[in-house]
């Protein structure tokens, strides 16, 4: 983007800004609760980049003042100008960045609630004890940011392992936090049972879906099929005597959902049916995904769920994020779900490939 553009874009951006505070004084928007709500979000977004765009004319407008030095009689007044012009020039482009971040298209997603889903693979027993470690970090993650956890669904092992264990997390922004993190996690350690001491790699399967309300995806009830069954716990033993587990299938995909962790089951109808709106439209967004071209994914990561995306090493304390090459020997404090560590140099990374796509689709075009 040039700079012609991209001041005249600013200024827009300021124009719409200003236009929104006014509006929010007005009575008959203050009365309409969805209204102001709209504006209101809208003004909070638009601040930091009014803000962002105020300090860019400052330091241009110094940067032309020590210009101005630069032709002085004075030696030592025109060193003096040279060195703040570096200064300036630095902190014009930190700014840059800071604004074109803040432009980026934002996910329609991000502020959304979220589905985690957590899979045993590889390993058996102990890829199964590994998903329940990975199920403490996120809760603990969740609650250090004071977000809430539901159970959706979860199948246990005999030893205290979830084979599969599905959840709500309920927080502002925590799709946006916490969308990188599905993909494969591979752990290293000595498992329980091993009597030789020798270290076993085993792998889990997280997946992080958007919570889909019924507005985002629309669900025909005769495409449904719906099936009540008792429900039962490890080694067969009957949890309760009535048919309250559900088990429902989306006819279409052939996306099966189940839940029976509630002894109603008109409460597991209705876990089951948010795991399967969130499902439906995890679909939804990865067809679109594929639609997009192959350079384009390139640049941006394709997200496939099948990746190896970090391992997460016991006897060394150990864990590597193989997306962004970052290592950090701080797995006990991680695991207690002191996740910002990791997730912040993701997002960062993630931001900045979006970045370098957007500036080479702009190239391209000119």
């Amino acid at each position: 983007m040039s700079k012609f553009s991209l001041d005249q874009k600013l200024e827009e951006l300021e124009e719409r800004y200003h236009t929104l505070s006014s509006k929010l004084s007005r009575p008959e928007v203050i009365r309409d609760r969805n209204l102001y709500t709209q504006y209101a979000k809208e003004h909070a977004d638009l601040s930091k980049i009014v803000d962002f765009f105020h300090q860019k004319k400052s330091i241009e407008t110094q940067l032309e003042e020590n210009r101005s030095l630069l032709h002085d009689s004075d030696e030592e007044v025109r060193e003096l100008a040279h060195e703040e012009i570096k200064i300036l020039q630095e902190k014009r482009k930190q700014v840059l960045i800071a604004i074109q971040r803040a432009l980026l298209p934002k996910d329609p997603s991000d502020e959304k609630n979220i589905v985690m889903e957590i899979r045993a693979g590889t390993g058996g027993e102990e890829a199964a004890l590994f998903a329940t470690e990975l199920f403490r970090m996120y809760t603990r993650f969740a609650e250090k940011k004071n977000w809430k956890m539901e159970m959706l669904s979860q199948n246990v092992t005999g030893i205290g392992g979830f084979k599969e264990v599905i959840f709500l997390i309920e927080g502002k922004g925590a799709y946006s936090q916490l969308k990188y993190e599905s993909g494969v996690h591979r752990v290293q350690r000595v498992p329980e049972t091993e009597s030789q001491g020798r270290i076993h790699t085993s792998a889990v399967t997280v997946a992080v879906l958007p919570e889909a309300e019924e507005v985002d995806v629309e669900i025909d009830p005769t495409e449904l099929e719906i099936d009540v069954y008792r429900s039962s716990g490890p080694g067969g033993q009957h949890v309760n005597t009535t048919d309250s587990a559900v088990r429902i299938t989306h006819k279409p995909t052939g996306i099966v959902v189940t839940c029976q962790d509630e002894k109603s089951q008109h409460k597991n109808k209705t876990k089951a049916m948010k795991v399967l709106r969130a499902r439906l439209l995890d679909r939804m967004e990865q067809e679109k995904h594929m639609e997009i071209s192959e350079k384009r994914r390139n640049m941006v990561g394709s997200g496939d769920r099948s990746e190896r995306i970090r391992t997460y090493n016991y006897p060394q304390n150990r864990v590597t994020d193989h997306r962004i090459g970052l290592t950090l020997y701080k797995l006990d404090s991680i695991l207690e779900g002191e996740l910002s560590q990791l997730i912040d140099p993701l997002i960062a990374h993630f931001e900045s490939e979006r970045l370098k796509a957007g500036s080479e689709e702009t190239d391209h075009a000119e």
